[in-house]
């Protein structure tokens, strides 16, 4: 991190002027694709990484294997039922980690369980939404986190 005072305000600048960085965890090629297809009518900029298991999933969040270099998640699309190691098994290993806890995340699942809503809520989920999911809803919790996201960001044109 490369911060300076700016009005009295710590400037991270290096997310001036880049894109959103999503993370989209799901095995289902098919869900992916909607997802995806969601996105790209989001009318904003950001890069999308898919990854099709738990265990891969963590090695990107954490940088670790092939992921060493990878771009830090700004926010995370998590499905809860994946190969490997489980949505719920992922969102609590990131909710333990201080430094990548404060990522938002939004579960994407097919799950109704009602102990699986109350799970993710209890570890701090920014929004759960079931599939088939309504595409409004989604890209309107997307939008949100944007404007979260945003909302650290100082614009090329206002750093003085």
């Amino acid at each position: 991190m490369c911060p300076y005072e700016s009005h009295g305000l710590p400037v991270q600048t290096e997310n001036v002027g880049r894109p959103m960085e999503i993370l989209l965890v799901e095995d289902s090629l098919v869900d992916a694709r909607i997802t995806i297809g969601a996105l790209s009518k989001a009318q904003f900029k950001h890069r999308l990484t898919l990854t099709r298991d738990g265990c891969e999933a963590t090695d990107f969040i954490e940088r670790q294997g092939i992921f060493t270099r990878a771009p830090r998640p700004d926010l995370i699309l998590l499905d809860l039922r994946l190969p490997k190691k489980d949505g719920l098994q992922v969102l609590t290993e990131l909710k333990a980690n201080s430094e990548l806890s404060v990522t938002p995340v939004v579960v994407l699942t097919g799950s109704e369980d009602e102990r699986d809503l109350e799970e993710c809520q209890a570890l701090g989920v920014d929004s759960y939404i079931t599939k088939p999911v309504n595409l409004d809803k989604f890209l309107g919790v997307v939008t949100e986190l944007r404007r979260y996201w945003q909302s650290d960001v100082i614009l090329p044109g206002a750093i003085n």
